[in-house]
Formats: C-alpha cells, structure tokens, sequence
C-alpha cells in the first residue's frame, strides 16, 4: 500500500490547510505574444517618454487648424508687411528675439513677416504627411516584393533582387533635383505656376519608389528562412495555396521585422523630405514646409537666430524621440536583443 508523501499532502490541501478543507487552485492563464510585447514595452520608461512625445507630434499635426483658430493667426498671412512697427527697413523682426510677444509667441518670419508659431504647426504637419504616406507606401510596396522574392525564389527573386540592388544605389536626394523638374515641365505648360499638389505627389512616389528596397530585402532573407520550416511544409502538404502560406503562414512571423523596419524608416523620410526643402526641391510657396523654414533661417541666422532655433529643436526632439521609440518597440518585440 502507498501512502501520500508530506509534499503530495501540502499539494493538495496548501500551505497551511487541512485535508477536510483544502484551499482553491489557482488558475493559471496564458500571455498572448502580443500582452507580453506590450508589458515589456510598458516597463521601458524611455520608450514610454519617447511614445508621449511622438503621439505630441502627430496630434499637433493633426489638430493644427484647431491651434490656428485657437492662436488667432495663419501661417499665410504677413503680418510684418501689412502691419507697420512689426519689421525693420531690412525686413527683420524689431522687437527682440525675432519679434517674440504675447502676440507672435515664437516671433516673426524675416522678410515676410509670417508668424513662426503657426508656420512651424503647419510645416510638422506638412512634413509628418508626406513621411507617414512615404512609409506606408514603401513599406507595403516592400512587403509584397519582398515575400514574392523570398518564397517563389529563382528568376523571380533574381529579377526583384537586382531591382533592388539598382534602387539602392540611387541617391534620393540628387535623383529627386534631377526628376521633379523634369516631370513638372512635362505636366505643367511653361506659363502656369505648378500646383501644390503636384510637387506633393511627385515627392511621396520617388521617395516611396526608392525606399521600398530596403525593406523588401529585409523581408526577402527572412522568408528563405522560413519557407522551408515543418510549419510551412505541413501547410503545403495540406494542400494550401501559396497565397494561403503566405498569408496565413509566413506573414505573421513577419511583423516583427516589418513594425521595427516602419518605427525607423519613419524619421528618415521626415529629413529626407526637410532636406528636400532645404534644397529648394520641396514644397512650394505659401505651403508651411520644415525644411523651407531651414533654408530661410540658413540666410538670416547671422542677424535673426531665433527663427532658425524652434525649428531646429522641434525636429532635434522629433528625430531622437522617433529613434528611441523604435529601439523600444524592437526591444519589447526580441528582448534578446537587449544590450
């Protein structure tokens, strides 16, 4: 006859109760992928910080005509011209710090006398616009042509892949110089101004034509990983369609790779699109643009510095604030990749 060792019995009836009353289990209850990726994310302060000042960013982006209505002024109008006692015989700002007031918080705009406040509101809205349409396209664009080049493999794959080698080895930035006034002179007849729209298209298609290379051959090397694991190949005896794998298969063991790859392509469309600007191939006038507000401060910085420092900073916090968020979410997706 076998009796219940102490350790059984104090399993059954718990630390400290008897057998005649013993003590309700205790439920156990799993984490899904996605609760533990959030709870890892939720202990990284820096993440957190840097998500409260992303989600700043594209909620004044968002909201910029409501801050315009609220402020009482428009990035449109040239308060230094039509108001006298605002600007100097040179064009610059005559109070102090570049005409700071109760009036225009962040100052003047030299030469024009636009408000710096609401160009600044509507120049990270025109900026995180056109980085987030960029992101989506070339992300979405990179997705599809890089499984496409990962599963199907052969002359499929050499032909994506010396697409992408090609696209690489563009310079964004010269082939944008070099192309934006080629296609306005070809859309637009010599005598009429181009319209916003166009310039704003034409900058989202070639940088998202260009960006999508890189996620696609990230994508491409994960999917040769992958597309020959038992998951998959049990799939194929099943009979599922290749569309079926992809879809229910491979590209869920994707997403990693693919929100981390978005997280930091983002800001880099956001500079790539202010050094537009800067260039003068960005967007045209009135159309509040960060990077114009980099070139005018550029030329006035020597007797206004003031109006080259808000947009200085507000990108500065941007960029790293964007960065660090995506370190975060890369760390709460594959904490083994924590330092």
């Amino acid at each position: 006859m076998t009796f219940p060792s102490p350790a059984t019995t104090g399993a059954r009836t718990g630390a400290g109760g008897d057998a005649g009353h013993p003590e309700p289990a205790v439920a156990v209850t799993g984490r899904s992928p996605g609760r533990l990726m959030w709870r890892r994310f939720r202990r990284d302060r820096t993440g957190v910080a840097s998500a409260v000042v992303v989600l700043a960013f594209f909620l004044i982006a968002l909201f910029a005509p409501v801050i315009s209505l609220l402020y009482g002024k428009d990035p449109y109008t040239t308060y230094g011209l039509d108001q006298p006692g605002l600007l100097n015989a040179y064009g610059y700002p005559i109070a102090p710090n570049g005409g700071m007031s109760s009036e225009f918080w962040f100052g003047l705009e030299p030469g024009l006398g636009r408000d710096v406040f609401t160009q600044l509101v509507y120049g990270i809205r025109t900026s995180l616009s056109i980085a987030l349409i960029v992101t989506v396209l070339a992300t979405a664009t990179g997705i599809a042509l890089g499984i496409t080049a990962g599963y199907a493999g052969g002359r499929t794959d050499y032909v994506i892949g010396r697409v992408a080698d090609t696209l690489l080895a563009f310079p964004a930035q010269l082939f944008l110089i070099v192309f934006l006034p080629v296609v306005e002179a070809a859309l637009v007849p010599p005598d009429a101004e181009p319209p916003v729209w166009l310039r704003f298209v034409s900058i989202c298609l070639v940088l998202s034509v260009l960006g999508w290379a890189t996620v696609a051959r990230l994508l491409r090397a994960q999917v040769l990983s992958l597309r020959n694991r038992e998951f998959v190949e049990a799939a194929r005896v099943t009979g599922a369609s290749p569309a079926r794998i992809v879809l229910r298969e491979l590209l869920p063991n994707l997403w990693t790779p693919i929100v981390i790859q978005a997280t930091l392509a983002l800001p880099l469309y956001v500079g790539a699109e202010a050094g537009l600007g800067f260039l003068g191939v960005g967007m045209t006038e009135p159309t509040p643009d960060w990077g114009r507000m980099f070139q005018v401060g550029a030329q006035v910085y020597h007797s206004d510095v003031t109006y080259l420092v808000f947009p200085g900073v507000a990108m500065l916090i941007f960029v790293v604030a964007f960065n660090l968020l995506g370190d975060a979410i890369r760390d709460a997706f594959d904490p083994k990749t924590r330092r």
